[in-house]
């Protein structure tokens, strides 16, 4: 599976990003290297990475504008900074802007190597929803945007779910038949904190006082219907994202 995943390491120190392309082509993994933001951009353009490793301090270009680029031509990427400066300002600005995490050289090369083997492990996205053909659209949708997706109106189901811990992601419906929401998370929440729950919904001015309970509830976000696909599937990689910067140690909430 690792032969599956293609990773690039970016980085003008040639010695640097040929040891880490060896360590991950011994532990099976498609690596290759770049010495520079062009160089890597014309890589990224002639083939799909499941992850980019980039130094920020390079000549010309550097590391966050490297973040830049691809976040606005392909967001999906997960992109990982690496500098020797605990406090790099451009490294602030790239977590801002949405880069995974960051690591200070030299690396972890267990902690990398565990990042790496979760890249292509599936989250399954669970929809609750009352509503059977949009639950059916939003899965096809899903599926072909190769998610995992399980689809249910009955949130006692998604509740068994939540205590065997198999849901990665949740879209709730705040109007449920015979249920609320609020109530469903509610009851999320005491066995799960922090699953990663999407609010679904077609009421925005009736459901307000709701959603706003939900969100103190650490609820990821509100959607309303209709729904609009891709800012579903922004919210879906930024998610990915944030769990993903939690293998490398990074805070959420920072």
């Amino acid at each position: 599976m690792n032969a599956e995943t293609h990773i690039l390491i970016v980085d003008d120190d040639r010695r640097m990003a040929r040891t880490l392309v060896d360590i991950l082509k011994i532990k099976g993994y498609c690596a290759e290297e770049a010495h520079s933001v062009n160089e890597a951009l014309k890589k990224v353009r002639n083939r799909t990475f499941d992850c980019i490793l980039t130094d920020i301090k390079m000549p010309g270009m550097n590391g966050v504008e490297l973040f830049r680029a691809i976040k606005a031509s392909q967001p999906q990427i997960p992109v990982v900074l690496m500098t020797a400066y605990a406090n790099d300002k451009l490294v602030e600005e790239g977590l801002n802007e949405g880069a995974v995490a960051s690591l200070t050289k030299p690396l972890d090369i267990n902690l990398l190597l565990n990042f790496f083997s979760s890249l292509r492990r599936e989250q399954l996205v669970v929809i609750v929803d009352d509503d059977s053909a949009f639950c059916k659209s939003l899965g096809d949708i899903l599926r072909m945007r190769r998610y995992s997706v399980f689809e249910t109106s009955n949130p006692d189901e998604l509740i068994d779910m939540t205590k065997d811990g198999v849901c990665g992601v949740v879209l709730l419906d705040m109007k449920l038949d015979g249920a609320d929401g609020l109530g469903v998370l509610q009851q999320i929440r005491e066995y799960d904190l922090q699953l990663p729950v999407i609010l679904v919904t077609g009421y925005r001015e009736e459901m307000t006082s709701s959603i706003e309970a939900a969100l103190k509830l650490n609820a990821y976000a509100c959607l309303y219907k209709p729904l609009q696909i891709e800012e579903l599937i922004q919210v879906l990689i930024g998610i990915q994202h944030q769990m993903l910067g939690k293998i490398l140690g990074r805070d959420p909430d920072k």
